[in-house]
């Protein structure tokens, strides 16, 4: 039987300068649509998992055109609905060499931090579903966005569905008078599946460890269905070349993926999307090992990619994990 996974979360409308022209000189920009959510949920159905994004969009041609895109990519599209407000944009910049990447947002007041927390049934979303991916965005950009997150997880765990979250502590969202110690840690207690780095445990969770095994531990001692801790390992040398690897604690070892170099990287952004989503699908049908070497080789196709999704198939990913196509190892 075909899994189902629901994802929630904000899509914003993505504007980014052509190449690597800079924000000060473009005439033109490019148009993408993207959340980190949702990013997750389109890879998962181009591998072949039936993927619903739940969200909400203002009711103009904009908002169906980030609906058509979900569609084009085999979303299920089905629960997402209409709210007042604007639709959130940000902006790209893309570096290159010595040069890094800008990103300005402008995504205040959006549809989505107005969403109406009674339009969505979450018994009846979840009827079939065996997993739940949110992210530490979703509650930090409004208390409707919160409450409506609380409502989900809540729903999820008494229903036995698998949760996962990407804890992701953005400092610059927290702007309507809760901290993200006053949401998170509810929110993430029934969750199967976190990414965290430690200063993610920190603000999200008050873990104050500097040990990152010892930060797992805490977590799970916090959080009694948590089975699993992973996070990305990232070496910048500059814009265009990164080393990738990852890293999952399954109660019992800390793994280790491979060491990807990444050199004329085309776009950073997604990748830690791209690896949520390999976790994911890994977790539903392969060893752990094996799981965390898929999503490393997925995070790390996504850099080839333009825009915010992975639109890489499962024998692409498979071909890097087993070394059949071009990825060089540094160890």
């Amino acid at each position: 039987m075909n899994k189902r996974i629901i994802t929630l979360g904000e899509i914003m409308l993505r504007l980014s300068t052509p190449g690597h022209e800079r924000f000060v000189n473009t005439q033109s920009y490019e148009v993408n649509y993207g959340g980190a959510e949702a990013n997750v949920a389109v890879s998962l159905a181009f591998w072949g998992l039936s993927a619903a994004h739940v969200t909400s969009f203002p009711d103009h041609e904009i908002g169906h055109a980030a609906i058509n895109t979900l569609r084009f990519s085999g979303v299920d599209t089905s629960l997402i609905r209409f709210n007042e407000g604007r639709m959130g944009v940000y902006f790209v910049e893309h570096g290159t060499m010595q040069r890094s990447s800008k990103i300005i947002y402008d995504r205040f007041d959006s549809a989505f931090a107005k969403v109406n927390v009674k339009d969505f049934d979450w018994e009846a979303i979840f009827e079939g579903a065996d997993w739940f991916h949110w992210t530490g965005i979703t509650p930090a950009i409004s208390q409707s966005a919160a409450d409506l997150c609380k409502a989900a997880v809540k729903a999820a765990a008494k229903l036995g569905v698998k949760i996962s979250a990407d804890i992701n502590y953005r400092r610059n969202l927290w702007q309507y008078g809760k901290g993200p110690l006053d949401i998170m840690p509810e929110l993430i207690e029934p969750s199967h599946l976190i990414i965290a780095g430690l200063t993610d445990f920190e603000n999200c969770m008050g873990i104050t460890e500097t040990d990152y095994l010892q930060a797992c531990e805490k977590a799970k001692s916090m959080c009694s269905a948590l089975k699993y801790v992973s996070n990305t390992q990232r070496d910048s040398i500059s814009a265009s070349e990164n080393n990738l690897s990852g890293i999952l604690w399954n109660g019992e070892a800390m793994l280790e993926s491979k060491t990807y170099e990444m050199t004329h990287i085309v776009d950073r952004i997604g990748g830690g999307d791209a690896y949520m989503a390999g976790l994911i699908y890994g977790l539903l049908h392969l060893e752990d090992q094996n799981a965390l070497d898929f999503a490393v080789a997925a995070s790390v196709l996504k850099h080839s990619i333009p825009g915010d999704a992975n639109f890489v198939s499962l024998d692409e990913v498979n071909q890097l994990v087993e070394g059949k196509n071009v990825g060089k190892l540094l160890r």
